[in-house]
């Protein structure tokens, strides 16, 4: 790639919000990086319920006013240029992260914060590597940045099968806690496969009839599924949610922490987590691989639901 301002490149993205029709491919210029940032050359990207909600107009950090928008929350590719102050990194070094909240990785070329890239697992091809950041970072934020796990507590994890869910279970067994997984009838051997001590079929049990004195509810499902969590959790203990807001009058009654929250980019997390990859300590389990050009069909993919792992876009080597 060279300098030139009038560069393009192909992306997938929204100029307004909707269904199918409209997610399109268009040819844009190619990014400029900013200070700090680094731009790369997509290989892979993954596919997540957050960029469906984000099409429809159901995601409230993108909103009207942010149209057109390029969709795609994580990447993995190579370093193609460092802008001004980003010394981290050198042309040509393979990479993955979180893009954040700016302009999305379904592109040929995106820009990233440079604190926001680690150096991918050495045992995932760059067509698999795109995978990992969102969900992974999502997992690991959630048990260990809010829900402040530590060794020997016991964690109860809501929607354990899907991508987030699958990184949650191993993380926390990883880490030494006692794991309860919630999913249906299908997954609960690949949830103990993955590591939960206890897997719950919710379509069968109530969890409250299995799990007793949680030190964290990992809430990966919201609504009634999470009020009901309350009658789990020990007094002191805690409720983290992806979806809706924890009641923070139950948690008083319960003596209990309860937080939502959205993942953030962190390319130290994002290292830590290839290293246990490229140990054998976490898995990540790929349902299917579209290419570029096939970034709709990967959409109805998801929307289909009953995934047990992730879905990912691959482009190039």
């Amino acid at each position: 790639m060279t300098d030139d301002l009038n560069e393009t490149m192909q992306a997938w993205r929204i100029d307004r919000f909707g269904g199918a029709d409209a997610l399109r491919e268009v040819t844009l210029p190619a990014p400029r990086c900013g200070r700090g940032e680094v731009l790369v050359e997509m290989r892979s990207a993954g596919v997540n319920p957050v960029d469906l909600k984000t099409r429809e107009g159901r995601y409230p950090l993108v909103r009207e006013d942010a149209l057109p928008y390029t969709l795609g929350r994580d990447v993995a590719g190579v370093v193609v240029r460092c802008g001004d102050g980003a010394g981290r990194w050198r042309p040509g070094q393979p990479v993955f992260g979180f893009v954040g909240q700016g302009q999305g990785a379904y592109a040929q070329y995106v820009c990233v914060a440079e604190d926001a890239l680690a150096t991918p697992p050495s045992t995932m091809t760059p067509a698999d590597a795109g995978a990992v950041p969102l969900a992974a970072l999502t997992a690991w934020q959630g048990l260990f940045e809010h829900g402040k796990l530590e060794r020997g507590e016991r964690v109860l994890i809501h929607g354990a099968s899907g991508g987030v869910g699958q990184f949650a279970v191993q993380f926390a067994r990883e880490a030494g806690a006692y794991v309860y997984a919630t999913g249906s009838g299908e997954s609960l051997q690949s949830l103990k496969a993955l590591g939960a001590n206890e897997a719950i079929d919710y379509r069968a049990q109530r969890f409250e009839d299995v799990a007793r004195d949680i030190d964290l509810v990992y809430d990966l499902i919201g609504g009634d599924t999470q009020q009901r969590s309350w009658a789990v959790i020990r007094q002191g203990g805690a409720l983290v949610s992806t979806l809706n807001e924890p009641s923070q009058v139950d948690a008083s009654k319960h003596g209990a922490r309860a937080t939502r929250y959205t993942a953030h980019p962190d390319g130290e997390q994002l290292r830590r987590i290839a290293e246990w990859i490229d140990r054998g300590a976490v898995r990540v389990e790929i349902v299917d691989r579209y290419p570029f050009e096939r970034v709709p069909d990967a959409f109805a993919r998801l929307e289909q639901g009953h995934l047990r792992g992730k879905l990912v876009v691959t482009r190039g080597e």
